[in-house]
């Protein structure tokens, strides 16, 4: 769903089209003569990409609302708790990233990395139809970035013909990574094709099952061919993150934020579902409820730990944060510049993808080792972070010996239930890898499944078309009425029989 920086896109996009951030430390000779190259524009369009736009504990924590991870405890309701935006639209900002791709390419062409720069470019490109067209629909993508060529109102394509775009284009992409040698300007993967590679198979992945309500047989065999492939990310060395630093241009959004996390309290969908996994993450994430330490519990038990009710009205948590009675966030996310890295996609959601697939009949395999492989390389992801020290995990920090020894009870995979009891524990696990993300992640997965059952209460929501439904989807770029009134016009009349609100249902989920 929507992402917190597209609040901020136009102004953004006028500035990343000039400049670099300095997300990156570059050390230039001032002496020396400089000029762009594909590393340099490859290195601005993925900060500009993939970085947090107003890296401020205040945006940071609303960023992580919307999939019901977090609740502000503060008298004043955030839209974002209640499904809906201070600015409830989307944005073609990023494809403003497009001529700098273009240049990237063309600065590139007969030089040994060539074939790897047209991979990062089909790749970005896809990267953001994917994202814009699950906010908002039918979107430009075809004509997208082509004003060089005179289309200044690009069509809008139909949901369905983006996405085979879009699948084609990483396709292409991974050939092209397949073929490239490794790359300068990378901030993500370090210019390692390999890993690019994977990656694009691995999204890929993603895109198919997201369209699961209405893939085609042929998309179905893709999915498997795909997998068959095994060109595919191998653990978590593999995953795609943006890695923060000490840097104080480059540090995590929330660092330094004592003043916002004390009114941020873990979600009770989070909380209960790691107690009833008995998961270790539960002490990473979470501080104990001040009430209940009061009481006798032990930090180190979970029934010192209860969530907050995201439905709930704001005056009401406010009230029971001031008597202590909800699980804030763990202290560690203020303590560390570093911090805890972005995670965009994961190798343990590739497996929990390809499980999801082996249960559903699209591939064959043993659904149970990718789900156990999904979350035990999570798990061992939070054991080696460098921000979730053992001084900060309440006398719980992930071992291996509690790797090995998690698969019981409810977490262990109910081979002996229905599909549905399997799929359910895997879209619990898939959803809780997005925690404190800041990148809203998870949202359109929770549309698809239905799973987790998100808390609504009509008496506290705030979506304006309807109280007692979940927002499928943001409004188009309102600049699109002015810059392109003709094919805004008739997408919205197509899909949505000309009202361009919240609550629309795009192809994907029909």
């Amino acid at each position: 769903m929507k992402k917190i920086y597209y609040i901020i896109a136009t102004i953004i996009s006028i500035t990343i089209a000039s400049s670099c951030s300095n997300f990156v430390e570059l050390n230039t000779n001032p002496d020396a003569v400089t000029s762009v190259s594909p590393a340099m524009l490859a290195t601005g369009v993925l900060e500009s990409t993939f970085r947090f736009w107003n890296p401020n504990p205040t945006d940071f924590s609303t960023a992580n609302l919307f999939c019901k991870h977090t609740a502000i405890l503060q008298t004043n309701p955030n839209p974002y708790q209640y499904y809906y935006s201070y600015w409830p639209y989307g944005s073609f900002g990023s494809y403003v990233n497009l001529t700098d791709l273009k240049r990237m390419v063309e600065f590139a062409k007969g030089t040994p990395t060539e074939s790897s720069y047209q991979g990062l470019a089909l790749f970005l490109k896809a990267w953001y139809g994917f994202s814009m067209t699950l906010d908002m629909g039918d979107i430009p993508y075809s004509e997208a970035g082509m004003a060089e060529e005179g289309i200044y109102q690009p069509k809008y394509d139909k949901q369905a013909d983006v996405f085979v775009e879009i699948l084609n284009d990483l396709k292409t992409a991974e050939q092209d990574f397949a073929t490239g040698q490794n790359f300068d300007g990378d901030i993500m993967y370090n210019g390692d094709v390999t890993k690019w590679r994977m990656l694009c198979n691995a999204l890929q992945l993603k895109i198919l099952q997201t369209i699961s309500k209405q893939i085609t047989p042929a998309q179905k065999a893709r999915f498997a061919e795909i997998v068959a492939a095994n060109h595919l990310m191998v653990d978590n060395s593999d995953n795609f993150q943006l890695v923060y630093s000490d840097n104080p241009n480059a540090s995590h959004p929330f660092w330094s934020g004592e003043s916002t996390r004390i009114y941020d309290g873990v979600s009770k969908l989070v909380v209960d579902a790691l107690k009833n996994f008995n998961d270790r993450r539960l002490f990473y994430f979470a501080e104990p409820a001040q009430a209940l330490i009061n009481s006798g519990k032990q930090e180190n038990d979970t029934a010192a730990y209860e969530g907050a009710p995201t439905e709930l009205s704001a005056d009401a948590l406010a009230l029971n944060n001031q008597n202590g009675m909800y699980s804030l966030l763990n202290k560690r996310y203020v303590a560390f510049k570093a911090g805890d890295p972005m995670l965009l996609f994961t190798y343990s959601e590739q497996c929990f993808i390809i499980a999801e697939a082996i249960e559903e009949g699209w591939v064959s395999g043993n659904a149970k080792d990718y789900y156990e492989n999904g979350v035990k390389s999570i798990l061992s992801y939070y054991m080696t972070l460098p921000s979730a020290p053992a001084s900060y995990t309440h006398g719980m920090a992930i071992d291996q010996t509690y790797i090995d020894n998690y698969f019981t009870g409810a977490a262990a995979y109910a081979t002996t239930g229905t599909t549905t009891d399997r799929l359910h524990q895997i879209w619990t696990q898939r959803w809780l890898l997005d925690f404190f993300q800041g990148n809203g992640g998870n949202y359109a997965q929770f549309l698809r499944t239905g799973y987790p059952n998100f808390p609504l209460d009509p008496t506290t929501s705030m979506n304006p078309d309807s109280k007692t439904v979940y927002p499928t989807r943001w409004m188009y770029d309102q600049n699109e009425k002015l810059t392109n009134p003709v094919n805004y016009k008739k997408a919205v009349q197509e899909q949505y029989n000309g009202y361009d609100g919240t609550d629309g249902i795009p192809w994907y989920l029909q």
